[in-house]
Formats: C-alpha cells, sequence, structure tokens
C-alpha cells in the first residue's frame, strides 16, 4: 500500500512537469519544472530498486541543468546582439 501511494507521487510529478514545460513559456520557469519532472522520475526509479541508475541521475542532472542554463544564457546574448545590429526589430 505505501507503495502506491509513493507511486502515484512519482507519476504526479512527472505529469506536472511534463505539463509545465510545454505550458510555461518563460525559460527559466521550465527549469523548474524540469526539476519537478526530475524529482518525480528519480523517485520511480528508486521505488523499482534500481539505485545504480539513480545514482547516475544524480550525478548527471546538475550537469545537464548547468548546460540547460548556460544555453538560456546564450541564445538571450543571441537575441540582444541581433536587436541592438537591427536584424530583427523585436
Amino acid at each position: 500500500m505505501e507503495n502506491m501511494v509513493v507511486t502515484i507521487i512519482a507519476i504526479a510529478l512527472m505529469l506536472i512537469g511534463s505539463f509545465g514545460i510545454i505550458l510555461l513559456k518563460k525559460p527559466f520557469d521550465k527549469v523548474i519544472m524540469f526539476s519537478i519532472l526530475d524529482a518525480g522520475f528519480v523517485l520511480a526509479v528508486v521505488l523499482f530498486k534500481y539505485l545504480d541508475v539513480a545514482l547516475f541521475i544524480a550525478i548527471a542532472d546538475p550537469i545537464a541543468t548547468i548546460v540547460y542554463l548556460v544555453s538560456i544564457v546564450k541564445i538571450k546574448e543571441i537575441r540582444t546582439k541581433k536587436v541592438e545590429s537591427g536584424e530583427i526589430h523585436d
């Protein structure tokens, strides 16, 4: 019975995170939703006792988040330069 409740919580976190990523427009809000999605995913992996996979996720996830944040900043810089140079009217 306890595993059923934890499973439902994990699925709910993954669904909320997924829909949040799809529906939100601001990139930094998507990072928050990505973290919620990841929390549900790690919870499900640990629930099914794949602890080695959970360890890899715990190591790889912060790196993926940093890469995502750097790409957001870089895209914003490129857009700002294009607007300043007159290539794009924002």
